[in-house]
């Protein structure tokens, strides 16, 4: 049985994913992962900055905000240093899940 129950959790992994390339605002974070998922993935303003601050409050991404000339300030998100070794953790358990899962659903899909 994994550590890590499955069903839940896997925003906090997506949005670890993205961050760890480089820091986004959360515009940013939600049109990569709707391109990367072919828009599979499309989440909402309800469910992006409640994850990223729950994130933030774990330690595992900060924010800070920066101005731009032809625009409103933005916050930008980026992965900490325990965030990156959360990423891998998570990863790893994610990666073994879904063979483990692809291999029991073998022949139905």
């Amino acid at each position: 049985m994994p550590k890590l129950d499955m069903r839940t959790g896997s925003t906090a992994v997506m949005l670890l994913r993205l961050l760890a390339e480089k820091p986004m605002y959360g515009y940013q974070i939600v049109k990569e992962l709707q391109t990367r998922s072919q828009g599979y993935f499309d989440l909402e303003q309800g469910t992006l900055y409640p994850a990223l601050h729950r994130l933030e409050k774990d330690g595992l991404v900060e924010s800070r905000w920066e101005v731009v000339e032809d625009g409103p300030s933005r916050k930008y998100y980026s992965l900490t240093n325990q965030g990156r070794a959360e990423l891998e953790k998570s990863a790893k358990q994610w990666s073994d899940f879904s063979q483990h899962l692809l291999k029991l659903l073998d022949g139905f899909a």
